[in-house]
């Protein structure tokens, strides 16, 4: 578990819909290892299609290192979707989110290998580096 340690202390299961028609996920029990997201409601674990699930071997590298690391820097930030041109963002706290533009949509290329994180002028931006993470600040500029 990444987040929810003060919500929940342990997790023994994870309540869904009993079928995909009412948005319910199915996962293959003792066969794979999953990133599960959701919320937490009267003491119970609940996830569902729009919820981000997917098999753990199936992550980017960049998404791997931004649960582990990164995501974490973009605590500050929000990401704004852009459903249609034109799109802005409207504080230094956004990061424009325009996977929804592309005829793939999610998860598209800026979802799987970019992280929102907050810069050193405050800023948020797209960050997308191979090299470790400063453990408070990433500079936009690294490789």
């Amino acid at each position: 578990m990444y987040k929810g340690f003060n919500k929940m202390k342990h997790v023994q299961y994870i309540h869904t819909d009993a079928s995909e028609s009412l948005c319910g996920v199915k996962f293959e029990m003792n066969k794979y290892q999953y990133l599960i997201t959701g919320r937490v409601y009267d003491g119970k674990v609940y996830t569902g299609l729009c919820n981000f699930n997917e098999k753990w071997d199936r992550l980017t590298l960049a998404q791997r290192k931004g649960l582990n690391h990164r995501y974490q820097l973009g605590c500050n930030c929000r990401i704004k979707p852009c459903y249609s041109l034109p799109c802005f963002v409207t504080s230094k706290n956004e990061c424009l989110w325009t996977d929804l533009l592309s005829y793939i949509g999610y998860p598209g290329h800026q979802s799987r290998h970019y992280t929102c994180i907050q810069q050193k002028e405050g800023f948020c931006s797209w960050y997308r580096g191979w090299a470790p993470p400063d453990k408070t600040i990433i500079n936009a500029t690294d490789p």
